[in-house]
């Protein structure tokens, strides 16, 4: 155990303390089996670090941080390590990337039931099903899911700007309100730009990297590690959903007709819904359905886009269209704690309440005009305008 310890100590004196993610502030830490989901690359690792250390300091005998895929793992098991770790006096472990580590569930449900005094956090792969799992943790964990930097995260951690998250209601009701508040601390349109481009994955602020070359490495990582071990993708088809995540990035949101989608991507109809339906688990997609209800619903996807829009543009192989640059945001903002549907009458129907449509400036609202608690999510402007709203401030709901 001490090689672990020594790998915890390290990794705590390293971690930077001055930018915390806002899902922080959200999980109940005091719960005692904890669960947090998310990609590859958005920050589960650090958030992990940041509580221990705020919470327990550097003492690794009371608070020991674990990375499932260690070498230790090759001789000794996770029950072990318990054992150990609470015969001398340890509170609280903490494991990360559970999904690296065979029989991950089992084990730490008889940890669960075996040390009722000890909290276990774990974190693991956005595709790790909790309820589906060897052993169902549904009952004992609290779960969460964490994605990538909002826009409002993105201008405290890259900026310094901190500025309050605003729910939907709040931005889609007191609009001209929220968004002079916010103008007046800084300049969104300034930064916007930058964010979609880079400033999704916090690793963009390490030194010495090629972000897009890191985020398609992230996503490679995805489609030959994680989706085959936890989503049974065949891995001899992993080339054929790397060209079609190519060719969803490099068009206008993709309408989905399923027969063309599989003799292009060379898999039969049902392999490809299932791959679409994993693609999205694993956050390289968001699939949209229509907000009519029919058979045809239950079957596939009415649009699909990139998860967010630094996908496209470490993945597209021409020029990342404007109006699909901002709608990959718009619907990855929404998504994350909001249910967005595909509408018949506009662009989106959130929350089976509200009717939005996506645009530039010039956007009108004529396809809207006699639809109740309809909206238009506009580029390049600073403040909200009766019912037209900047596309930025959608940034701001976490």
């Amino acid at each position: 155990m001490e090689q672990l310890q020594s790998q915890h100590l390290r990794l705590i004196s390293h971690i930077d303390m001055r930018f915390q993610r806002s899902l922080m502030s959200e999980v109940n830490w005091e719960a005692r089996l904890i669960g947090i989901r998310g990609a590859r690359g958005v920050g589960k690792t650090t958030m992990m670090l940041q509580q221990i250390k705020k919470t327990y300091g550097d003492n690794p005998n009371v608070a020991l941080y674990v990375s499932m895929d260690h070498l230790y793992f090759t001789r000794h098991s996770l029950v072990e390590l318990a054992e150990e770790f609470h015969n001398h006096g340890g509170m609280c472990l903490y494991l990360d990337e559970v999904h690296k580590y065979e029989g991950w569930s089992r084990e730490i449900k008889n940890l669960y039931d075996s040390y009722p005094d000890m909290k276990i956090v774990f974190t693991g792969s956005s595709l790790l099903n909790i309820l589906n799992a060897e052993a169902d943790l549904s009952r004992r964990c609290v779960s969460y899911d964490m994605q990538g930097l909002s826009f409002r995260e993105y201008l405290a951690f890259k900026e310094g700007i901190e500025l309050p998250r605003f729910s939907l209601d709040d931005i889609l009701g007191k609009s001209l309100e929220v968004s002079k508040s916010i103008v007046d601390a800084c300049k969104p349109l300034k930064y916007f730009g930058q964010y979609l481009q880079g400033g999704y994955y916090p690793f963009f602020m390490e030194q010495n990297i090629d972000y897009l070359t890191q985020v398609q490495k992230v996503v490679n990582m995805i489609l030959e590690i994680e989706l085959p071990q936890l989503g049974n993708v065949d891995i001899g088809n992993v080339r054929k959903l790397r060209s079609l995540l190519s060719v969803v990035s490099s068009g206008v949101p993709f309408a989905v007709d399923i027969s063309k989608m599989a003799v292009m991507s060379e898999l039969n109809r049902n392999t490809l819904v299932g791959y679409l339906a994993h693609l999205g688990r694993a956050k390289l997609l968001n699939l949209l359905y229509s907000d009519s209800v029919n058979m045809k619903r239950m079957q596939k996807p009415d649009k699909i886009y990139m998860e967010n829009s630094n996908l496209l543009h470490a993945l597209s192989l021409t020029q990342v269209e404007t109006g699909t640059e901002r709608e990959t945001f718009f619907v990855n903002q929404l998504a994350y704690r909001h249910q967005v549907e595909y509408g018949r009458r506009a662009d989106y129907y959130i929350d089976r309440k509200y009717t939005v449509e996506v645009g530039g400036q010039s956007k009108d609202g004529k396809q809207i005009a006699s639809t109740n608690d309809a909206f238009i999510a506009a580029d390049n402007i600073e403040y909200a305008l009766g019912n037209k709203i900047p596309l930025w401030l959608f940034g701001f709901l976490y």
